[in-house]
C-alpha cells in the first residue's frame, strides 16, 4: 500500500522492507495531520525559549513525536528513548532525516527524534519563563 511520500521518500507498507517498524498506523494518523494542520498548528501554541542556533528537533517535530506516538499507544515519555530510532515515527513527526546519522552530536547519531529528556523539558517549561 502506497502513501504520500515524504522528504524525497516513497512510502510504501508492505512485509518485506529493511528497516521495519510495528507502528504502521502511524502513516494514517500523519495523512489526517497533514491534511488537518492540526499538529502545526497546535505546535505554533507553544513559545520556543532555545538558542536557535542548538536546536535539533523543531518544536513541531517535538509536538508531532509526543502526539503520534500517545496515539500508537505510547503515552510514558520513557518509551522515546527506544522509539527515538523508529525511522517511520521519525518520518511521520516531519524529520528530513528519518535515521538520524545527520545529527551534530556523535552520540545522538543514529537516533532521528528527540529522548524522553528533551520531550520532558518541553512538558514542563513554565509559560512565563525565558
Amino acid at each position: 500500500m502506497a502513501f504520500q511520500g515524504f522528504g524525497g521518500r516513497k512510502v510504501v507498507a508492505a512485509f518485506d522492507g529493511g528497516r521495519l517498524s510495528t507502528d504502521g498506523g502511524v502513516l494514517l494518523l500523519r495523512e489526517v495531520a497533514e491534511g488537518s494542520g492540526m499538529l502545526r498548528r497546535f505546535a505554533r501554541c507553544f513559545v520556543d525559549h532555545r538558542n536557535p542556533e542548538l536546536i535539533e528537533h523543531t518544536v513541531e517535530e517535538l509536538v508531532s513525536q509526543r502526539i503520534l506516538a500517545q496515539a500508537c499507544g505510547y503515552e510514558d515519555l520513557e518509551d522515546h528513548d527506544v522509539l527515538r530510532d523508529d525511522a517511520l515515527l521519525a518520518m511521520a513527526s516531519g524529520k528530513r532525516d528519518a535515521t538520524g546519522e545527520g545529527r551534530r552530536r556523535k552520540r545522538d547519531r543514529g537516533h532521528a527524534l528527540a529522548g524522553k529528556s528533551t520531550l520532558n523539558r518541553l512538558e514542563l517549561t513554565p509559560t512565563n519563563a525565558t
